[in-house]
């Protein structure tokens, strides 16, 4: 075997990692000022956490829980509908944006990536995983999640959701003064870091399943520009998610759309493009890498 590359120095034309985790910090603040606000100063602008949120008058309810409780009710209503058209919406534009921009879970997850990222004082964070499961158990968490809410007639993931439960230990602590017992799903849920970087996310979680799902054939996609591309792996090795962009993955069902692959190319062969809107000059010039496994 051949020594590994060397890092090359990178001169990003983008800082699309840093905007994530700056949006991904207004997110956690919102979600955690948003109880002492209410409690304290009865400021009730925004009501809720990830997975139902009220800003006002306008309500956002997660697609898998209003999937759940349609399932399990057998009732159409029409708040439910409401309030899952937006997120459904941005999942079939941008895909699933919300794990990597917004679930809290992956924001401890990125904290965590560039702890090490500091201390071994490179550009990306990138382990070997001890193990890895086949993609398609993702599928199976989400039947099998929408499988054992209808057998026991009770929303699963409303209760229990490593997201969901985040804004509920806040809650929790701020009103009651006292945590839940079952907030410890989360320490479960962040010490399978120690498995691989997005285990739990890769693997379990149904409602990334779900917006994975719906936005399989999302318009914003990763692009590699052949022209430039040096294929030189680094996309892979920085991307935490365990696909590899080098071989068209980055297209495929299972990205997320962080941005990991477009930060760290050092030769800026990667960008984010609006499918069909993208102009003829650049079409000719990005070309589709054919996919890799999956």
């Amino acid at each position: 075997m051949g020594k590994p590359k060397k890092e090359p120095k990178i001169k990003r034309k983008t800082y699309i990692d840093t905007w994530r985790f700056l949006f991904q910090i207004g997110a956690f603040i919102a979600i955690l000022v948003n109880p002492f606000l209410n409690y304290y100063f009865h400021v009730k602008v925004i009501q809720g956490w990830y997975q139902s949120i009220a800003f006002g008058h306008l309500w956002f309810v997660s697609p898998l829980e209003g999937i759940e409780a349609l399932l399990i009710t057998k009732i159409i209503y029409m708040p439910w509908i409401i309030g899952m058209t937006l997120p459904i919406i941005v999942a079939l534009l941008l895909g699933r944006v919300f794990c990597s921009w917004i679930c809290p879970i992956n924001f401890f997850y990125e904290i965590m990536d560039r702890v090490h990222k500091k201390i071994s004082k490179r550009s990306y964070y990138k382990r070997k995983p001890l193990f890895t499961l086949p993609r398609w158990i993702l599928w199976v968490a989400l039947v099998g999640e929408l499988m054992l809410a209808m057998i026991v007639g009770k929303p699963i993931f409303v209760f229990l959701s490593p997201p969901g439960l985040v804004g509920r230990e806040i809650m929790m602590a701020v009103f009651f003064h006292t945590l839940a017992l079952e907030g410890i799903i989360v320490l479960i849920v962040l010490t399978t870091y120690l498995i691989s970087q997005r285990f739990f996310c890769q693997y379990l979680c149904p409602l990334g399943a779900l917006l994975a799902f719906i936005g399989a054939k999302r318009r914003l996609i990763i692009v590699q520009d052949m022209n430039t591309c040096h294929q030189c792996g680094f996309c892979d090795r920085a991307c935490p998610w365990g696909i590899y962009p080098s071989r068209g993955e980055a297209e495929g069902i299972y990205c997320t759309n962080c941005g990991s692959c477009v930060a760290v190319c050092p030769f800026n062969a990667r960008k984010f493009v609006f499918v069909g809107f993208t102009p003829s000059s650049e079409k000719l010039k990005l070309e589709k890498v054919p996919s890799g496994r999956q």
